[in-house]
Parts: structure tokens; sequence; C-alpha cells
């Protein structure tokens, strides 16, 4: 599932990211989600979270169990 609506993120929820410095990569970051960053319902690019361990990116993906 993408990122891209914030009535799927919450936290707690297993994420993968892309942080600002690998956008260009396209490298992802796997982390549970501490904080909702963008306000709006819905964002193309992805919606910004804060992980626990304090990096903050774009929601690519939301990890499946």
């Amino acid at each position: 599932m993408n990122g891209q609506n914030r009535k799927d993120i919450y936290p707690g929820l297993e994420v993968e990211i892309i942080l600002k410095k690998d956008q260009r990569s396209g490298k992802r970051t796997r982390g549970i989600v501490k904080d909702l960053l963008t306000s709006s319902s819905f964002h193309s690019r992805g919606i910004k979270v804060r992980l626990e361990d304090g990096q903050i990116g774009r929601v690519i993906e939301i990890v499946e169990e």
C-alpha cells in the first residue's frame, strides 16, 4: 500500500520512507512511525513522517505483515 493517504498512517505502523538526501538514489529506510508531519489528508509524493529513531521522510510504502 502506498503512503499518500494520511488516514492509512498512524503511530506504531511499520513503513518504508525515502529520506530527503536519498531522493535521487531512491534508497528506502524502514522504520516505525512516531509522528505524522503532513497535515493534509493526501500528498502526491507521500505523507511526511518522523520515525521512532528521529529520521524524517516521506512514506513510500506501508509494510504489510
